[in-house]
């Protein structure tokens, strides 16, 4: 089976093997069913070794190496390493989203934002369209998250791009949260071609457990290396710091062991044909809080990203098409109302794949640094540096 990805609208047609899919896209483009299981393997098995893939998936070792290394070609995908900052001192998860008045073209406004809001470490990803926009962050305190949210409604204020409404902050404490998805794109890719289910390894919530984990010099630079260079290898990293390899690989596995790092895949999927991202923040009823079956109601194949408190959520989803949008958003809603889990209407924020800009695009080595920095060790090493250079 071949599938296309032309500029049209959404056609599927799956009679037999053989079927062609059409999916809409902006640049033609096309995928074997085998492209299209690695792809969906990658992003449901990040952590395997090829090996351990190609075994998942039936295909031999050189074929499934063969198409990785054509879909990166292609920049279908990539890797990105994860810190779980929760282990290193940070204490929540922040959402803000802003209408705006559309008076400065979208181009000056991010310039202006990229100079006094996104250069913060803690915001990780922003996105944005000449309306609206939303950011996340992580951060040690809410402190910090308040001094931004603050530069950011003033610069905004400033320039006119508010009317009366602040921008919304969404605050998820890791101690009374829970990240249920983050950025995962398996059921989207498996749903969008038609694969059957591979099974999914049980994993704890995103950003679950408070322990602290003290890093020694080396494992901090190590560390900060496979966030910033997640594609490296082990050889690379012990090149650039002077490490072994066997040290690079014994500290990695470690990290991965204590969850102090997850990668993830994230899929293009713009290039893949997708038209929409959707942005929805709800607040529940404070007389019913929504159950975990709720919740789950909440959490359809689309859903990439999903964050929840006693009564409140945030969710990202991504569509093919406006009309698989509107029906996923129509059955939650349905769900929804029909429970009365609802205090007000869903503050909801359609993206167009075409239209949007990322700000700025999933930098997690900014933060990282900046708490390793903060750490005794770092300090420490710092300092005896200092010394011995004067």
């Amino acid at each position: 089976m071949r599938i296309l990805l032309l500029s049209s609208h959404a056609i599927f047609k799956c009679e037999n093997n053989e079927a062609t899919i059409i999916l809409s896209a902006q640049h033609k483009l096309s995928l074997t069913r085998n492209e299209a299981s690695v792809l969906y393997g990658l992003t449901s098995y990040p952590t395997y070794t090829d090996s351990a893939l190609a075994d998942v998936l039936g295909l031999k070792l050189s074929t499934f190496t063969s198409i990785k290394r054509r879909l990166a070609t292609h920049q279908l995908f990539r890797t990105l390493n994860i810190p779980l900052v929760n282990h290193l001192g940070c204490e929540l998860l922040a959402v803000i989203h802003t209408q705006f008045n559309p008076v400065m073209p979208l181009e000056q406004r991010i310039q202006t934002t990229k100079n006094n809001i996104e250069v913060f470490d803690e915001l990780f990803l922003s996105v944005g369209d000449q309306e609206k926009g939303f950011s996340l962050s992580l951060s040690e305190n809410y402190t910090n998250i308040g001094r931004i949210n603050e530069i950011r409604t003033e610069l905004f204020g400033r320039i006119g791009l508010l009317d009366k409404k602040y921008p919304t902050e969404v605050i998820f404490p890791f101690q009374t949260s829970t990240i249920h998805r983050f950025f995962d794109y398996a059921r989207l890719l498996q749903q969008l071609f038609s694969l059957p289910p591979l099974p999914l390894p049980s994993t704890r919530p995103w950003f679950s457990g408070t322990e602290p984990v003290n890093l020694s010099p080396t494992e901090q630079q190590v560390f900060l290396t496979l966030v910033q260079y997640p594609t490296a290898t082990t050889q690379d990293i012990g090149t650039m710091l002077a490490v072994s390899r066997h040290t690079v690989a014994r500290m990695k596995n470690d990290f991965l062991t204590q969850r102090l790092l997850r990668p993830i895949v994230l899929p293009d999927l713009h290039r893949l044909g997708f038209e929409l991202l959707t942005f929805t923040h709800l607040q529940f009823n404070p007389h019913k809080a929504p159950t975990d079956d709720d919740l789950a109601a909440l959490d359809t194949p689309a859903t990439i990203f999903l964050a929840s408190r006693k009564f409140e959520a945030v969710r990202l989803a991504a569509y093919p098409a406006y009309q698989s949008h509107l029906e996923d958003d129509m059955t939650i809603l349905r769900h929804l109302k029909e429970n009365d889990l609802l205090a007000s209407p869903p503050a909801t924020g359609t993206y167009s794949y075409d239209r949007l800009a990322l700000i700025k695009d999933f930098d997690f080595a900014s933060l990282t640094r900046k708490i390793l920095a903060a750490s005794p060790a770092y300090q420490k090493e710092n300092h005896q540096k200092k010394t011995k250079n004067t």
